[in-house]
């Protein structure tokens, strides 16, 4: 062949060509056509038959198959999860353990199986035994929802020696209850579980023409943002938390991990974290077996709070879900989202009700049809009319002819089928044949049609009834596990720890965390950004590294935060070689990193003569000396800069001095010239915050601090900071006014009385219980108004007549005590309720302000009728006090440029 195939002009190409015998001739096919087919087939096969779910019952095929072998074996009783492996190999062309790793992820889900022996832990990452060693049977819910072989359409197996289901009759969405995930070629699919109880809603609801919206659930808890969750389509997103909480002062605890992790993974995550310097915790604890609980010890001094951030921020403790929900509709992918997943699912549980109904109602109606025959047949005599007859023919024609008189309500002809039924009819029941059951069973199936048509005209209710019954069977322990909340964004470089150090050589202009020999400047992180000013008034924003030029003769260096709007820069430059002076305060929020910023006008010669860096705003009092130059007759004077309004980087500023500046000197420390800082509590995501979400706290000053009282009876105060996390069982958050007391009303379960307490808060950096320390004992109600008033509701004791309720004035009823003072007892009597009422008014006395204040004598405070004594004014000078005058002073500091 080969010879003959020497001169062949297509030699050339049989790289890329094969001959293939046809009889006497040759067919040649290119390769590369066949490349392309056989790819189309693989990637065709692999989206059909191995990874995408189909729409109609959830199920990839070999789930599938592994259902309806189970429902092949299904006696009740539990059956070894290796047999049911090798009886679905009838159906699945694959190896058994693809089988075998299929049905322990639907064993794991806990709906549709019901598992016996060791099948993994989901929280753990734990796998199963062998499948010789465990052991399964079908779930009464999938016994229920999952199959009826008379409305389940069959195909032949891959053999050809087994029927196996198209798709099963699923009568519930159970693709979004179980979620399924897959990765076949060109696409993949992610949907993710959803909420069994949610989804039966949901189902009802579309049935009655109703809205709804659905949102994932996931078995292993945790807390979720499904902001962004589109729907389930395709460029959606979830962040998932876990639920962490903390034990001590120097313990963390997780109760719950985000779906898609495991606690092996999760402590991978963190230990990774720490070694890389991001965290810093002391050890690691895995309490989990049925639920999970990871310990995590902190430092003594590592802020829990800061740590829960940063676990966010750089572990697998928050993990962001991409969902892609594709589907085969049709044999064919299609992209969806779960809400039209569920109602095409709802529809098509509909039709499969209308399907059941339709074949239940013929099924009666043939048994209606045969007892009626054989009421006939019985009650009149016919079988003695075949006596006579001597063929099969003619006992055939004797019963048809016997029964033409008494046939007319029959709702359909009579066959030779229904004839050949009743000559199958046995003497003994003929004997023993009862009338009136006879007459009793044709009515019972009377009533069941009519009932069934009554169904079929009412199709939408009786789904309806369907899904609430499930709902009742079968959604017990099912409710919602994860907590849907909305996140706050998180920082990761105010919360990363500071786990190297930062350093400076001014003169040459290097900064650096390799610098070691040079000036140590601040802690610092590897991901930080850094600011640094130099002499010749360049400005630049620079990633942490080891080793970083920035310009020769550095003046200033600091850790820069973005968006700090206090932070106010206070600079006087000259402008150029013989310029005048200029003086300029901004704030530097943000700019691109690497980049040089001038922040004189850009002429030669121009250089900083005074440089400070405010956290707070601070504006200070310089001194400014001048050269003798000239008939300058003032060479010294002074400057505010709380007389400089806080402008761009970018501004000018105002003039100074035209004349040369010998020096500059600091004069006086400033103040804060920014206000109060305002501060919210946003409830949903419970973090404080500048932007004006949630209820205002009030305005803080850097001393001022924030009352925390909780429902187990902990009242603390904190210094605000936006990292701040908050407990769940919070009951009050303000502004802290030392002098203003807190009321308390709670059970004392040793004495099993209520009893009231009034006090102050004695230390503001310890955390106290004013409830005491038994567990039993618990807070009624609490208030920090001056004046509260509280309603007692007494139950009503037998034979005796109601007792009116008593308004409880607390400040007249118990004077102000230590915080740990066990208080009045409330009342003697069975208390049924107490309610906090509004209120009684109360007028705050107006303190004078000290700057508002001036000495003007020496023995008495001056006053109409009266004298202060000095011991209770907290204002009292020894001298004569009086009220500045209210007129405007112009006493304002001016810059003269003399």
């Amino acid at each position: 062949m080969e010879n003959e195939n020497q001169n062949d002009p297509q030699d050339e190409q049989l790289d890329q060509n094969q001959v293939v015998p046809a009889g006497d001739k040759e067919v040649l096919t290119r390769v590369t056509g066949m490349y392309k087919d056989w790819f189309l087939d693989y990637a065709s096969y692999v989206i059909l038959e191995r990874a995408v779910p189909a729409l109609e019952d959830g199920f990839k095929p070999v789930q599938r198959r592994i259902m309806h072998s189970m429902k092949d074996l299904d006696d009740g009783r539990y059956n070894k999860v290796a047999n049911i492996v090798g009886h679905t190999m009838q159906y699945h062309p694959h190896g058994d353990a693809s089988i075998g790793d299929a049905m322990v992820q639907v064993g794991q889900k806990e709906l549709l199986i019901d598992t016996q022996g060791n099948w993994g832990n989901i929280l753990t990452g734990d796998g199963s035994a062998a499948a010789r060693y465990i052991e399964a049977r079908l779930s009464k819910f999938a016994l229920d929802v999952v199959y009826n072989p008379k409305i389940t359409e069959w195909q032949l197996s891959y053999d050809g020696r087994k029927k196996e289901p198209v798709n099963l009759p699923v009568m519930f969405p159970l693709l979004l209850a179980q979620g399924a995930e897959g990765i076949a070629v060109g696409l993949s699919t992610k949907i993710l579980p959803h909420n069994f109880i949610e989804l039966i809603d949901a189902s009802i609801k579309h049935l009655q023409g109703k809205k709804f919206k659905l949102f994932p659930d996931f078995v292993t808890g945790g807390i979720a943002d499904i902001t962004n969750y589109n729907d389930g389509m395709r460029g959606g997103r979830v962040r998932v938390r876990a639920k962490i909480s903390q034990l001590d002062k120097n313990t963390l605890v997780i109760k719950e991990i985000p779906f898609s992790t495991n606690t092996s993974t999760l402590i991978d995550s963190i230990l990774k974290a720490n070694d890389k310097g991001k965290i810093k915790i002391k050890k690691i604890d895995d309490n989990t077996s049925r639920d999970v609980e990871i310990l995590i010890h902190l430092p003594g001094n590592i802020s829990p709070d800061k740590t829960i951030d940063a676990l966010f921020a750089f572990t697998n403790c928050e993990v962001s879900i991409s969902p892609l929900g594709c589907i085969i509709i049709d044999n064919k992918p299609v992209f969806l989202g779960v809400s039209e997943i569920l109602r095409r699912s709802t529809d098509h549980t509909l039709n499969l009700l209308k399907s059941e109904l339709e074949v239940n109602l013929e099924e009666h109606q043939e048994q209606w049809h045969f007892a009626s025959l054989e009421r006939i047949f019985i009650e009149k005599r016919i079988y003695r009319d075949i006596e006579e007859e001597e063929s099969w023919e003619g006992v055939i024609r004797a019963i048809d002819e016997g029964l033409k008189p008494h046939i007319k309500h029959l709702k359909r002809a009579v066959t030779e089928e229904d004839i050949v039924r009743l000559t199958e009819i046995r003497i003994k029941r003929i004997s023993k044949f009862d009338l009136d059951k006879a007459q009793q069973k044709i009515e019972a199936l009377e009533a069941e049609i009519a009932q069934i048509k009554h169904h079929l005209d009412h199709l939408i209710e009786y789904a309806v009834a369907y899904f609430t019954r499930l709902k009742k069977d079968y959604g017990g322990g099912k409710e919602r596990k994860t907590e849907l909340r909305l996140f706050e964004d998180i920082e990761a470089t105010k919360v990363v720890i500071r786990n190297t150090k930062l350093f400076v050589n001014r003169k040459e202009g290097f900064v650096g965390t390799s610098l070691k020999r040079d000036e140590y400047v601040t802690d610092c992180s590897d991901i930080d950004d850094v600011i640094c000013f130099t002499r010749e008034g360049k400005m630049m924003v620079t990633k942490v590294d080891s080793k970083t030029f920035i310009g020769k003769d550095i003046i200033h260096v600091a850790i820069f935060k973005k968006k700090d709007k206090r932070t106010i820069y206070n600079l006087i430059y000259k402008d150029g070689k013989g310029g005048a002076s200029y003086i300029k305060r901004f704030a530097v929020t943000s700019m691109t990193r690497d980049r040089e910023y001038d922040l004189t006008q850009g002429k030669k010669g121009a250089e900083i003569e005074y440089f400070s860096a405010n956290p707070n705003g601070e504006a200070e009092v310089v001194m400014v000396y001048l050269r003798q130059v000239g008939s300058i007759k003032k060479l010294k004077f002074e400057v505010d800069f709380a007389d400089m309004a806080i402008k761009g980087r970018a501004v000018k500023g105002n003039i100074v001095t035209k004349y040369p500046v010998k020096r500059i000197e600091l004069k006086e420390e400033g103040v804060s010239t920014l206000k109060p800082r305002r501060l919210w509590f946003d409830e949903t995501v419970k973090r404080l915050n500048v932007d004006e979400r949630g209820e205002l706290l009030g305005e803080f000053k850097g001393e001022d601090r924030l009352l925390i009282v909780t429902q187990s009876g902990v009242a603390k105060t904190i210094i605000p900071e936006l990292t701040t996390r908050f407990d769940e069982d919070m009951v009050v958050l303000e502004k802290w006014v030392p002098k203003k007391p807190i009321s308390a009303i709670y059970w004392e379960s040793e004495k099993e009385k209520f009893y009231v307490k009034r006090f102050h808060i004695e230390n503001e950096d310890k955390e106290e219980n004013f409830i005491g320390e038994n567990s039993k004992s618990y807070l009624e109600i609490v208030s920090t108004d001056y004046l509260p008033v509280a309603e007692v509701v007494y139950s009503k004791l037998r034979g005796k007549e109601q007792r009116p309720n008593d308004l409880v004035e607390l400040e007249e009823f118990i004077a102000i005590k230590g915080i740990k003072a066990l208080g009045n007892q409330l009342t003697s009597e069975k208390v049924k309720q107490i309610n906090l009422l509004d209120p009684k008014p109360y007028i705050e006395p107006e303190e004078t302000a000290p700057e508002d204040i001036e000495v003007v004598g020496e023995e008495s405070v001056e006053s109409e009728t009266t004298e202060a004594n000095p011991e209770e004014s907290p204002n009292f000078s020894k001298g004569k006090i009086k009220k500045k005058s209210s007129d405007n002073d112009e006493s304002q500091t001016k810059l003269f440029d003399e």
